[in-house]
């Protein structure tokens, strides 16, 4: 059983941050009048020294322990955020005092809701490997200030390859005569699993821009569960039982001022992936995958070809659209095809001399072995985008894309998810654009 508790800070302490953290942040995103004018992205990588920073930075530990699932010490650290500045405070206070009366009228007589600041959260195994990284509001009560109230922001997603498997992973399910925009607007379901937890951003992104989404996620690590809830600012409602009932009968007045309309739809479970995956009958329509360990590396049974969780999840796939997205770190033995020593990146990222074969493994099951770019093939491609910044390929494996073509090609699936993207940025209001992390190093997987 988890238990929802709230963190008791020092106002003043916090203050100190964030008056640090606003110092030499004071640049605009510019936008040009050729393209659509987005609201600001407060996880660009202009702020990327605010959240990505360096492991000896002066950020303070909210939550350290040592987890029992082999993830090492998990601690979460916290960062000043210079976005949105205080000028902008004022506009969040009133959202959560009109959403007060709306779930509970008479309740903001209790004292109103006011904004403490704004920080970022990194989860961290073993103090090195950055495994999430969220944008936390938090807000505490006039009349009791020492509670402190968390509240992930569900539109901010600030490390690159989240955006790449969400840019990629939606284009290409738009690409298959799937309904995205009934989906968008909540007047048909999408049932989408997410393999990995971390903080929480991708399944808290998901339910909240898309209002049909019904997300289920599974981590095997009730620290990493524990750390989402109590110190990143995830729902706590949204955790379920082992015999799939939710944990907390209703949610508390403050969660529902929060999350109403999007903790209903999201379904955390913790378990074993491949346990969930065998043992469920569920259908889903997208599935991610991002489940490094405390080492950094890709367990072998999440992609070994013969694994009883490959073979469950092609039965827990779409037939017709189903889509896959794995983030994967990238191939980095190719940069060493001299015969050189191994780089520095291979040293810190073991996973990624394995890429070509997980994609292999992906595409061979959930696809069918397929042919050769060019020649005559079945339905449903696989391909990978690189992702900018960093070390990251997203692999998306999609059923439906191409259904009605005997050919396929490089240029074909590149100028279709370049259209299909720009249609998501507007339907979904996105502060970045998608087109951003497909259009670099795509490449179809043979």
């Amino acid at each position: 059983m988890h238990k929802l508790t709230y963190v008791v800070v020092g106002l003043q302490g916090l203050n100190l941050m964030w008056r640090r953290g606003r110092e030499g942040f004071c640049r605009l995103r510019r936008f040009t009048t050729a393209v659509r004018r987005r609201s600001e992205d407060e996880g660009d990588w202009l702020y990327a020294s605010e959240w990505w920073g360096s492991t000896n930075d002066d950020g303070k530990t909210i939550l350290r322990s040592t987890s029992a699932k082999g993830n090492g010490v998990v601690s979460v650290v916290a960062h000043p955020s210079s976005r949105p500045n205080r000028m902008h405070w004022s506009k969040m206070e009133r959202w959560l005092q009109q959403r007060c009366e709306e779930v509970h009228p008479g309740y903001g007589s209790e004292g109103n809701l006011r904004v403490l600041g704004y920080q970022w959260r990194v989860l961290r195994f073993n103090d090195v490997t950055r495994q999430s990284t969220a944008k936390v509001l938090l807000t505490y009560r006039e009349n009791k200030p020492e509670l402190v109230y968390l509240m992930q922001q569900p539109h901010c997603l600030a490390v690159p390859y989240v955006k790449s498997m969400v840019s990629a992973g939606l284009s290409a399910i738009s690409s298959c005569n799937f309904d995205i925009v009934s989906t968008l607007q909540g007047k048909k379901s999408m049932h989408i699993l997410c393999i990995g937890h971390g903080g929480g951003s991708l399944p808290l992104f998901l339910a909240s821009k898309i209002q049909g989404a019904i997300v289920h996620v599974v981590e095997i690590d009730p620290l990493v569960i524990s750390a989402s809830i109590r110190a990143m600012g995830f729902p706590a409602f949204s955790l379920m039982t082992e015999s799939g009932h939710r944990t907390f009968a209703k949610p508390d007045i403050i969660n529902e001022v929060m999350w109403k309309g999007t903790h209903e739809r999201i379904c955390l479970h913790e378990t074993d992936a491949e346990e969930f995956i065998t043992n469920n009958t569920n259908l889903y329509d997208m599935i991610f995958v991002d489940a490094y360990d405390g080492d950094d590396v890709f367990p072998h049974k999440l992609w070994d070809p013969d694994s009883p969780f490959l073979k469950s999840l092609k039965t827990r796939l779409h037939p017709k659209h189903g889509t896959v997205v794995v983030n994967l770190h990238s191939d980095v033995d190719v940069r060493n095809h001299d015969g050189s020593t191994p780089s520095e990146f291979e040293q810190v990222l073991p996973m990624g001399k394995y890429v070509s074969q997980v994609c292999k493994a992906y595409k061979d099951v959930l696809l069918g072995t397929g042919s050769s770019c060019g020649e005559k093939r079945g339905s449903g491609i696989a391909f990978t985008v690189a992702v900018p910044w960093t070390c990251n390929t997203s692999l998306v494996a999609c059923r439906g894309f191409g259904r009605d073509n005997q050919y396929i090609n490089r240029d074909l699936v590149l100028n279709t998810l370049i259209s299909k993207s720009l249609e998501l940025e507007h339907a979904m209001d996105l502060p970045f654009s998608c087109l951003e992390y497909i259009k670099g190093g795509l490449f179809l997987v043979d």
